[in-house]
């Protein structure tokens, strides 16, 4: 083996090495939860809406067995990312793989190549991932950095919406009339309507979402899910 190719291989060798594999296991199942003055029940990962925050560096590897415990097929699609030479673990239903059916697992093996962003993972079977998603934070792996000084806080911040109805029967309802989805009944920071809705927590603000302090700097990372909302979002200061 010559010289330079030699080296090349070590250089390879180390960066493969100090890559990490996480695990993870999600659960999906129902789970009652209350909003605009009603309950209904809403498909979760390990009871959580919105889901997990997920942190990797470039160049890791997450290996996560997904446990469909309710009523209805589902997959999952770690939306962003690559999967070089992965595509049976990419998610989309009937196109990588076939659904994971009420009461079986799949491992997902999820592979950050050349990400170094924020993405996210969703549900991928029809409107399920209307409640099942999550963030993802890619980090550059050491010594590379972000391109800023470090921050006192990491804020993830999902815009989405809410159903009073089943999201089931809205899919049900556009699809045998041919027409155009209802609209939601409330936009939503993190999962929480706000308290300009009804029976929303009162004095709830986006500083209860953000640990505010006088001279901190602040790295948000915001992720929009809107199914069918174009949304503008600024911040006042």
């Amino acid at each position: 083996m010559s010289h330079p190719l030699f080296i090349y291989f070590l250089i390879s060798l180390s960066l493969y090495s100090s890559c990490t594999a996480h695990r993870y296991t999600f659960t999906v199942k129902e789970v009652p939860y209350k909003k605009l003055c009603s309950t209904k029940k809403i498909l979760t990962v390990n009871g959580q809406f919105p889901g997990q925050t997920l942190k990797v560096y470039k160049g890791d590897t997450i290996y996560v067995n997904v446990r469909n415990r309710a009523s209805e097929n589902i997959t999952m699609h770690w939306h962003g990312v690559e999967q070089p030479r992965n595509p049976w673990s990419d998610g989309p239903e009937y196109i990588t793989q076939c659904p994971i059916r009420p009461g079986s697992d799949f491992m997902y093996e999820v592979i950050f190549s050349t990400e170094d962003t924020t993405v996210w993972w969703h549900a991928h079977s029809s409107w399920t991932r209307a409640t099942v998603h999550g963030l993802i934070f890619v980090y550059p792996r050491p010594p590379k950095s972000l391109p800023f000084p470090k921050a006192d806080h990491e804020v993830p911040l999902i815009l989405g919406e809410w159903w009073k109805k089943d999201v089931r029967d809205v899919v049900e309802l556009f699809t045998r009339t041919g027409g155009d989805p209802n609209v939601s009944d409330a936009l939503t920071i993190n999962g929480h309507p706000g308290f300009l809705y009804p029976c929303s927590k009162s004095g709830f603000t986006f500083y209860n979402l953000i640990p505010f302090s006088i001279m901190s700097t602040f790295l948000i990372f915001f992720f929009f899910r809107f199914l069918i909302f174009d949304y503008n979002f600024w911040i006042k200061l």
